[in-house]
């Protein structure tokens, strides 16, 4: 009895730790192994064996930069992975990879023309990596001394001692420090960084050396080394952004406030040209990257040939995303033409695109569809 009542505890408590799941949020990557065979559950993805080794084949082929100017099409029947696969091979690509959603349908609903719907997921699909060097201080706390004025009214004044396995200083703490400092409970053992542009202070943890002391320290109380060489460092700090947020941060007097704003409207191609321009820059002095992303765009047969075209003319941009594109039409009319291709797609923007198609689950592999998915939701 007291074995089954303890299980239960256990069961209640995983149970907590769910949380609120997408449709694909599960998905890891597209389960191959290292011969790019699909393996038939594996990673979220179950089922679907020959599109995967398809997606697996691209998956490399963008690695080895050889899908400049060409596009993925998945083509099946509704309810056959086609979201999945696309999800899959953005997790596949990395966690910093750009990830972008649409459906064709939506560019008819937006209060937008739909080139510049088409060119914001674009470059919601591109990011940048932007690499920055500051100087920060980073030593373990020797003591703290702040004096505050017997009145109560009136600025503090404190000191700081700061060591290094190879040096110790004092510095002297203003108002805004020594708030900073209170803020974070700063105390002599904890070894901490301060960033001299901006004075934020972060703590990395306590000292080794303090882990004796009759401290009460909790369990998720972590050590850490006193840090060698000078106090002050130079650090590389790493932000990745797309393109798009800093078309928004650039083109709106809120500046990062207006990603927060709601809809941001068309954005002028003078400040788009600049920042390419900007860009371009930063990756000759290599101070930034770029990431090509994933635009999955869902229901392409709703697109019209003003957008196809302007989507053939995107592919061959040297920023430009990869491009999945999935339908379930077969051979349909082109929207705003009377000409029919298939999947409603025309023939120029068709042969530029890798065709995976994707076929129908059987029984099997939709029961395992639905365990796999009650597993994750209890």
């Amino acid at each position: 009895m007291a074995a089954a009542a303890a299980a239960r505890i256990v069961e209640v408590r995983e149970t907590t730790r769910v949380e609120r799941i997408g449709a694909h949020s599960h998905i890891r990557g597209l389960g191959l192994n290292d011969s790019l065979e699909a393996r038939h559950v594996s990673q979220g993805m179950v089922g679907q064996l020959a599109a995967r080794r398809a997606a697996g084949i691209v998956l490399q082929m963008i690695k080895d930069g050889r899908i400049a100017g060409r596009a993925v099409l998945l083509a099946g029947q509704p309810g056959t992975g086609k979201t999945a696969i696309a999800t899959a091979l953005a997790a596949a690509l990395g966690q910093d990879t750009p990830f972008t959603s649409m459906a064709g349908s939506e560019i008819y609903s937006l209060e937008m023309s739909k080139t510049e719907a088409i060119t914001q997921a674009i470059r919601k699909s591109i990011g940048v990596r932007i690499k920055e060097e500051s100087e920060i201080i980073e030593g373990e706390v020797v003591e703290v001394q702040i004096e505050k004025p017997a009145s109560g009214v009136g600025t503090k004044v404190g000191k700081l001692i700061l060591k290094t396995t190879d040096m110790e200083t004092v510095y002297d703490l203003g108002g805004k420090m020594i708030d900073s400092i209170l803020k974070e409970k700063v105390q002599s053992g904890d070894v901490i960084t301060i960033d001299k542009a901006t004075g934020k202070i972060t703590r990395l943890g306590r000292s080794f050396a303090r882990a004796r002391d009759y401290d009460a320290t909790g369990q998720q109380t972590r050590f850490v080394q006193c840090p060698e060489g000078e106090l002050q460092k130079r650090k590389e700090v790493v932000h990745t952004v797309t393109l798009h947020e800093i078309d928004v941060i650039n083109s709106r007097t809120h500046g990062f406030l207006a990603l927060f704003s709601g809809d941001t409207g068309e954005i002028k191609p003078e400040v788009r040209e600049q920042i390419n321009g900007k860009v371009a820059e930063w990756r000759e002095e290599g101070k930034a990257e770029i990431i090509p992303g994933v635009l999955f765009i869902d229901e392409v047969h709703m697109l019209d040939i003003e957008c196809f075209s302007f989507l053939n003319r995107a592919l061959e941009n040297e920023m430009s995303p990869i491009v999945i594109m999935a339908t379930n039409r077969g051979v349909t009319k082109i929207r705003g033409t009377n000409y029919k291709s298939p999947h409603g797609i025309p023939l120029d923007l068709l042969d530029r695109t890798i065709i995976v198609p994707t076929q129908p689950y059987d029984e099997k592999e939709l029961r395992e569809i639905l365990s796999s998915e009650g597993r994750i939701i209890v």
